[in-house]
């Protein structure tokens, strides 16, 4: 698709098929920094234990069973690993820890209105992460 959106860029200089390769490459490449800078949780990651844990929560048969607990943490864990540290720290204090927006505010040096804004981002991006999860699944 690249290689038809810049034919016109095409001047001859170069082989044709070399500056279709060059694309190619180009392409794979930015794709995998891509990958590097955001990666994804695919759903063949999960252990078995943790597929069954977000597969109950999913359909809502259940409440958690104690022995699914460890399930569940890694699995939130590895949700909380794809955030930025900054955004991981707050969730961890807010809804982890149960600390204040007061008391975050205090340890991290970052005005309170900030906390709550970094937690609200923060928390949004554990749902799309949770969703493209989900989503692989079905797929």
């Amino acid at each position: 698709m690249k290689m038809f959106t810049r034919i016109d860029q095409y001047q001859g200089a170069v082989p044709f098929p070399h500056w279709v390769s060059r694309i190619a490459v180009t392409t794979c490449i930015d794709h995998l920094r891509a990958q590097k800078r955001r990666p994804e949780l695919r759903w063949a990651d999960l252990s078995e234990k943790e597929t069954q844990v977000l597969d109950s929560v999913i359909t809502n048969e259940h409440d958690v069973a104690p022995d699914e607990a460890a399930s569940a943490k890694e699995l939130v864990h590895k949700l909380l690993d794809q955030l930025k540290p900054e955004d991981r720290l707050v969730i961890q204090y807010l809804d982890l820890e149960q600390r204040s927006i007061a008391e975050i505010s205090q340890l991290t040096g970052w005005n309170q209105t900030l906390v709550k804004v970094r937690a609200f981002r923060a928390r949004r991006k554990l749902q799309r992460f949770y969703r493209e999860l989900i989503e692989k699944e079905r797929v």
